[in-house]
């Protein structure tokens, strides 16, 4: 199918804009339809107007996502950069849109002697994914602070759900209702900790810098940790640190992480995940699960 552009957007959209500009894996081939909107209205408007069988894609930061080298049919809504609202609503609650980077809900809630929060600070990407997913860093998890979210439907309703609308689990959120909703913001709760200061902050992101590849080009953690096991010690174990296919490797400072050099494509990284998971089901009897989520269309 090709994707029909709504009117009223004509010169606001991008065309075939290539993904591997809005991925940390810095792959990934073009979205028919790229759109960054302005705010709820613009985002409200642009929904209702897509034709009804046209696939829609969410993104904010382009972490924990391996989007194919064929690219992405239909649209793709890039949330980053417009919807940034963090606020603090009450003496134990935050208010934050689907656009905030994790890193600065983190600090942010410090700042305001709120807590335990500072477990955001190692997650590699925006609420929206965080929520989606129930992204988690250090022990801490999304949900454990979810009291209710925000979402949009196709028809560019908005609705405020509680969390009893969702089933949650380990990097799994399954909706309640079977009508098609996207995340636009969440209402967080924490305790307060007045005593709360940048040095947890700051000590958690240096641990993160100590033990993960930072600063490489990668996607955060690939896989979900089995129960009572680390993925990154069963890759290790099973002699993948290093493992290269094309320009994509196993990291050598974390076996959870695949770097992507500077020319691997979403081939080489869908295969070398694809080869970690067999190699490790064979030596070790596990079959590991991709935390991140691999879309579009293969060339």
């Amino acid at each position: 199918m090709t994707a029909v552009v709504p009117e009223a957007f004509r010169t606001r959209v991008k065309l075939n804009e290539p993904m591997s500009r809005h991925t940390s894996w810095h792959v990934g081939g073009p979205a028919e339809i790229f759109f960054n909107p302005r705010n709820r209205e613009e985002l409200s408007e642009f929904v209702r107007s897509l034709e009804t069988n046209t696939p829609i894609t969410w993104i904010g930061l382009g972490s924990n996502l391996l989007v194919r080298d064929g690219g992405i049919r239909g649209a793709v809504i890039s949330m980053h950069g417009t919807f940034d609202r963090l606020e603090r609503v009450s003496e134990s609650e935050v208010y934050s849109e689907a656009g905030v980077a994790c890193a600065r809900v983190a600090r942010q809630c410090v700042k305001w002697g709120l807590g335990p929060a500072e477990f955001f600070a190692g997650i590699p990407g925006t609420l929206g994914g965080a929520l989606a997913m129930n992204a988690g860093a250090f022990g801490g998890e999304t949900w454990q602070h979810v009291s209710e979210v925000e979402t949009i439907d196709r028809q560019g309703v908005a609705r405020t759900r509680p969390r009893t609308d969702y089933e949650v689990s380990y990097r799994h959120v399954k909706p309640a209702s079977a009508l098609e909703e996207w995340f636009l913001a969440a209402k967080l709760t924490f305790e307060q900790r007045p005593g709360a200061n940048d040095a947890a902050v700051k000590a958690l992101l240096e641990k993160r810098k100590a033990t993960q590849p930072i600063g490489e080009w990668s996607c955060g953690s690939v896989f979900t940790n089995p129960p009572g096991d680390h993925a990154a010690r069963l890759v290790e174990a099973a002699g993948l640190k290093g493992f290269r296919i094309g320009d994509a490797s196993v990291s050598q400072k974390h076996s959870n992480f695949i770097i992507n050099h500077g020319n691997a494509t979403a081939a080489d990284l869908e295969q070398l995940i694809q080869h970690v998971q067999d190699t490790v089901e064979r030596v070790h009897g596990v079959r590991l699960r991709p935390e991140v989520r691999i879309i579009g269309e293969r060339n």
